[in-house]
């Protein structure tokens, strides 16, 4: 941990990064939700604690024409995107807690980013930075054939 860090990179005035202990004193939030994998499955009544999606973007200025943004993953140059509305939403955050413990490295732990509105596979584990964007660009399992946005009330699977 004393070599994490999570960058702010992209269409912003001025690009961030946080050590880890920089991201444990952000003001944190709790988001009690449900999380649907695209594969058929939910799990009800999750209880998520971290930092809001919206808190980091307030550290940066992002430039005006940002529509979208890339997360980035330490697993590789594993990346997932998504609106930035759907990033902005109120129960958008990056957990380090679930259900009152750390979440641990099998589901994406230490800091994991959890997205309730949109498919499991947008909540991307082991986020290490996050790079607001103009124009929508595919992560990996987009590139795979996904969804480029993956409601799942609207059954947004596949493309």
């Amino acid at each position: 941990m004393d070599e994490w860090e999570f960058e702010v990179i992209g269409l912003v005035e001025s690009p961030a990064s946080f050590t880890w202990e920089e991201f444990k004193k952000l003001p944190r939030i709790q988001v009690f939700a449900d999380m649907h994998c695209v594969t058929r499955w939910s799990r009800l009544g999750n209880l998520w604690e971290g930092v809001s999606a919206a808190e980091v973007l307030a550290h940066v200025k992002v430039l005006p024409q940002v529509r979208y943004v890339l997360v980035h993953a330490h697993d590789g140059d594993w990346t997932t995107n998504m609106p930035l509305d759907d990033f902005l939403a109120q129960d958008a955050l990056f957990a380090d807690t679930h259900d009152g413990e750390p979440i641990p490295p099998e589901h994406g732990g230490p800091l994991r980013l959890v997205i309730p509105r949109l498919y499991a596979w947008k909540s991307a584990k082991w986020v290490k930075g996050i790079e607001p964007i103009a124009r929508d660009q595919p992560g990996f399992w987009e590139q795979n054939g996904y969804h480029m946005r993956g409601d799942p009330w609207k059954e947004e699977r596949f493309r």
